[in-house]
């Protein structure tokens, strides 16, 4: 018998949440977003963006979701949405997907350096103190561009991911989730206390605490607000459903506040691990970014530090980890979505939405090396879906969520979810209410345009 759907306790709901918000973007780009705005400037920023937007756009689809009780689509046309507004629910299951396909190649290339930590491969044998940066280049040009051993590190993480979505959501999702989440935390603990020891790292924590207002922009606010809704998975599907598994009794006000903090706490954290390791070691610039920070730069660190393999087995199992919780969460759109609107089983559902991408996300991994030929406006395949999902789609769809959510759902129906049918009250409640109606719609607007000036 099918576990139901439907999340067992508070804590497995709350870690599962977490677990599909908080993922690569926490490190893949904050720093470089935080060393461009400002220091503790951006960070403002951010968390304001977090509290005054982002909490009420997930409030948004937290109750949609709930009152729907089924997928993207589904919960709308369950609702009562006409066929038009259900093409938002498709829209962000597309980007949902389409997100899925690199995120997976991604999430191969963090085991591919969890395993290479644990091997010793990855600092052994030409790693010495000196021609480091050189020496990690290498290796990320070697790992990310081959042919093979990307693609193997692809499918693994491709099989983890199928075993858990098949076990289903309290035996899959919520029981991984409540594994993997303390372990990520219990992780961050302990690397943010060895990164504080380290010479100098005072320095860093200064320049990520205290903030430098001259370096406000109006961009500074656009990246801070593209920052805080990626980084909480909005727009992507995966809090309509994930909340279409909340119980009836469940507070999607607090249970909002609780993901956000916890989320934003990560950024933090990895904030207290970031700067004062590469201001220990000097270490900044351009290495802050994306792919390089994560495959040159902290290796780097690790390599200057004692216990050199556990610190970098440590880290990189972090990042699996999040990049597994992410990927189940992104995935999970989907397979609701062919659960529930064709009435397939889960073990189906499952396979007709992850076996497709032995050939897209093998695509994009191939597009890094051999494939990098490839482009269109001059972007290769890997980078064109991330611009067109992330900075197209995303945006789009919440526009669109927010409009119908504030205007268009049936009367109440926003107020009821967030008050549990009158039971809850709430100073914020109007609050975010208003924000969805006349507000977010607006500034996603900014963003959306920002991407094309």
């Amino acid at each position: 018998m099918a576990a139901p759907k439907i999340f067992a306790s508070k804590i497995g709901l709350i870690a599962a949440t977490v677990g599909s918000a908080v993922g690569l973007g926490n490190v893949w780009r904050f720093p470089a977003e935080v060393q461009e705005g400002g220091g503790a400037a951006f960070l403002i920023i951010y968390i304001c963006c977090v509290v005054l937007l982002g909490i009420p756009v997930m409030l948004s689809e937290f109750a949609l979701g709930r009152a729907g009780r089924s997928d993207a689509v589904g919960s709308l046309k369950n609702i009562g949405a006409g066929r038009g507004w259900q093409l938002v629910g498709g829209w962000a299951i597309a980007a949902s997907y389409i997100i899925l396909c690199f995120y997976m190649v991604v999430a191969g290339w963090t085991f591919e350096y969890l395993w290479q930590s644990i091997s010793g491969g990855l600092f052994a044998p030409e790693a010495t103190t000196t021609g480091l940066n050189a020496h990690f280049s290498a290796k990320m040009e070697t790992f990310i561009t081959e042919s093979y051993n990307p693609l193997i590190n692809t499918y693994i993480m491709i099989a983890i991911n199928i075993a858990v979505l098949i076990a289903g959501v309290q035996k899959g999702i919520e029981r991984l989730s409540n594994i993997a989440m303390p372990i990520l935390f219990l992780i961050l603990l302990v690397m943010v206390g060895v990164s504080l020891s380290l010479p100098g790292a005072m320095d860093g924590v200064s320049f990520f605490l205290k903030p430098d207002f001259s370096k406000i922009t109006a961009t500074t606010v656009i990246d801070a607000l593209g920052q805080a809704f990626f980084s909480l998975s909005l727009g992507m599907g995966i809090l309509i459903t994930y909340s279409g598994y909340f119980p009836k009794e469940n507070k999607l006000l607090k249970t909002a506040v609780t993901v956000s903090a916890l989320d934003l706490l990560v950024a933090i954290m990895m904030g207290l691990i970031i700067f004062p390791a590469v201001t220990s070691f000097g270490l900044g610039g351009e290495s802050l970014r994306g792919a390089t920070l994560v495959f040159v730069t902290l290796p780097e660190v690790f390599a200057n530090m004692p216990a050199t393999q556990l610190w970098s087995i440590l880290f990189f199992l972090l990042l699996t980890v999040a990049a597994l919780t992410s990927t189940i969460s992104i995935a999970e759109v989907s397979v609701a979505f062919i659960c529930d609107r064709f009435r397939t089983k889960r073990w189906k559902s499952v396979l007709i939405v992850m076996l497709p991408l032995l050939l897209f996300s093998s695509v994009c991994s191939l597009s890094m090396g051999p494939l990098s030929h490839i482009t269109v406006a001059g972007l290769n395949i890997f980078d064109l879906l991330d611009t067109i999902a992330t900075n197209i789609m995303l945006p789009t769809g919440s526009i669109f969520l927010c409009i119908y959510m504030g205007w268009i759902a049936p009367k109440n129906l926003f107020v009821n979810q967030l008050t549990n049918n009158g039971s809850l009250k709430s100073n914020f409640i109007p609050v975010a209410i208003f924000i969805v109606r006349y507000v977010a719609p607006i500034l996603i607007a900014g963003v959306l345009i920002s991407n094309f000036i």
